[in-house]
């Protein structure tokens, strides 16, 4: 048995992602506010689960609590094979420094950095102790290669889960265990995200006025194709552990 443990497949990218994992055969667990009806009418279709669990990603202690009691009530029934893929993300807050709002810093690094480190620090520790064979992808962005006007709290919490995800994958390869952890880098797609970014102000965002182009250009991906291409890379490429896999390799 195989078993995906996706943050934030109610919608958007994680929606396709849990849809395609679906359709090779794997068991969902979707970790967000809001669960996924035609996912889960997918899943009783081809006789698979698929459960949620109302978690807010943002709250650290929340999400390892999950975690806890999840690879607790394992026993016999474990899972040959565990994909975790931190999927869960925000680009807010969109403001030059000097103007961020405190508590929206406070959780957007919670909710795309903290939580994905601590989360795959318990992971790792107990799938090595279930004999468990773990995948754990990080969904990261472009913006951790640059640095983007209005960004600087995305940016940064993607650049800093870059690093961990390469450095976690150099210790497993040391340590010679059987986990893999990589990055996706999923770039521009037509979410929720983009609609936050395009309703931006031009002083919190300069370049509001490309990403308002991208839409109007139809230039978007649509996420359901993005979740496709990374499932296939799972589910059919050997992985480079701690690579960074980008979807322009992958689509044209």
């Amino acid at each position: 048995m195989k078993q995906a443990i996706v943050t934030g497949a109610s919608k958007g990218l994680g929606a396709g992602i849990a849809y395609h994992l679906l359709m090779e055969g794997i068991n969902i667990v979707d970790l967000s506010r809001s669960g996924n009806t035609e996912i889960k009418a997918l899943a009783e279709k081809k006789s698979l689960t698929y459960k949620h669990e109302a978690i807010d990603i943002s709250s650290t202690q929340q999400t390892l609590q999950f975690f806890e009691s999840w690879f607790n009530n394992l026993k016999d029934d474990r899972p040959e094979e565990l994909y975790l893929i931190h999927n869960a993300g925000t680009v807010d807050p969109i403001d030059t420094v000097g103007h961020l709002d405190p508590n929206s810093v406070e959780r957007s690094v919670h909710l795309n950095y903290i939580t994905p480190m601590v989360v795959t620090n318990l992971a790792f520790k107990r799938s090595s102790e279930l004999d468990i064979s773990l995948i754990v992808v990080n969904i990261t962005s472009g913006a951790a290669d640059k640095p983007n006007h209005g960004w600087s709290v995305y940016g940064s919490t993607k650049a800093g889960l870059n690093l961990f995800t390469e450095t976690a994958a150099l210790e497993q390869k040391e340590k010679q265990t059987r986990h893999t952890i990589i990055s996706f880098s999923p770039s521009i797609m037509d979410t929720e995200m983009q609609q936050v970014i395009r309703s931006s102000s031009e002083s919190a965002f300069s370049q509001v006025s490309r990403f308002q182009k991208y839409k109007d250009k139809g230039e978007l991906r649509q996420p359901n194709d993005v979740g496709k291409a990374l499932v296939t890379l799972l589910m059919n490429e050997p992985l480079e552990n701690g690579k960074l896999y980008h979807i322009n390799d992958l689509l044209p």
